[in-house]
């Protein structure tokens, strides 16, 4: 198994990518990794610490976040992002391509390069969030990849949540949901309303619709949305924890009974932080939906997230995840007709 990675993609590359991938090597002694990206720079990064698994295929040009996708993914042929797609396509062996480049970039480089599973027309983005559960983690499903959407795509986002929360987390039926204004069947736009019996005729465990206040409640595995919606929704509550957080701050900053209180606290404030970075225990996500593994991280990613996406793109390689979205989806097809 081969592994390709954008090296200069993110706003820590290449130094904390090209570290990602050396831990990943030495989880993963029997994988093969390839650095797309300036072959000078990364050598100098690697400092004589590579070895037979890490390659090098020379990229001088970079894709940034001012690019135009299309253009760049057409036109930018010399560069990091492009060469490591074009591994992925071409080459059998590699299963799966790491980048935390621009996302706009990743995904038009996926349905030209790559290609969609047949049957689905949009490719989705699902992060993974914490609930209020300790043992508890949240898909949300479109988080911004698809900011228009028709019913039958919110059909294949259950599907493919479905499959990929499965997979993350070992839970043979996850709980589905509908973004909604109402717990009722008969809430919600247009598009919920329409998308509602679509998914409940799909292959899933399909609870009903679920109000945004109970997204991180614990009781949904995978919350399904629009894209619009679903990054709303996303921004909107990274936004308020980070208020919460901040207030919280100030107040023990406040009172010096409070600093004193803080002092013994200091072990559950490290483990709420543990609990809220769930990127650092996933790394990224993958685009769902396209014909092989492309896992998008975060743009500030740090070694330790690379290392966990690397992780994270072989298990889902191993357990078969393109297979189970297919299968899905030819259930799901015949229960359409």
């Amino acid at each position: 198994m081969k592994i390709a990675v954008d090296a200069f993609g993110g706003d820590n590359a290449p130094g904390e990518i090209i570290e990602g991938v050396l831990l990943g090597a030495q989880n993963h002694p029997d994988v093969e990794f390839v650095l797309c990206g300036d072959e000078n720079k990364i050598k100098e990064v690697l400092a004589g610490r590579g070895s037979d698994k890490i390659t090098i295929v020379h990229a001088p040009d970079v894709i940034t976040n001012d690019d135009v996708p299309t253009e760049a993914i057409r036109k930018k042929e010399n560069s990091s992002l492009v060469k490591a797609f074009n591994l992925l396509k071409e080459d059998e062996d590699v299963i799966a391509l790491v980048s935390a480049g621009s996302t706009g970039a990743i995904l038009t480089g996926a349905i030209m390069k790559i290609g969609r599973i047949k049957g689905i027309s949009r490719p989705a983005l699902a992060p993974v969030l914490p609930t209020k559960l300790a043992n508890k983690d949240v898909l949300l499903i479109d988080s911004g990849a698809n900011v228009d959407c028709k019913p039958i795509n919110l059909q294949h986002f259950a599907l493919m949540g479905s499959a990929y929360y499965s997979i993350l987390y070992g839970v043979e039926n996850p709980r589905v949901g509908l973004l909604c204004n109402g717990t009722e069947e008969h809430k919600g736009n247009e598009l919920t309303k329409e998308a509602y019996p679509l998914i409940k005729n799909a292959p899933v465990n399909f609870i009903g619709n679920v109000e945004a206040r109970e997204y991180m409640s614990g009781n949904v595995d995978v919350m399904v949305a629009e894209g619009f919606a679903g990054n709303v929704l996303l921004k909107a509550s990274e936004g308020a924890v980070l208020a919460v957080l901040s207030l919280l701050k100030h107040s023990i900053k406040s009172h010096l009974s409070s600093k004193i209180g803080a002092l013994f606290m200091s072990k559950t404030f490290k483990e709420l932080k543990g609990r809220m970075d769930v990127l650092g225990k996933h790394g990224g996500s993958p685009f769902l939906g396209c014909k092989k593994l492309v896992m998008k991280n975060h743009g500030s990613s740090n070694r330790n997230n690379i290392s966990s996406s690397i992780d994270q793109a072989i298990l889902l390689y191993k357990n078969k995840l393109i297979k189970k979205i297919e299968q899905a989806l030819e259930v799901a097809s015949a229960n359409n007709a």
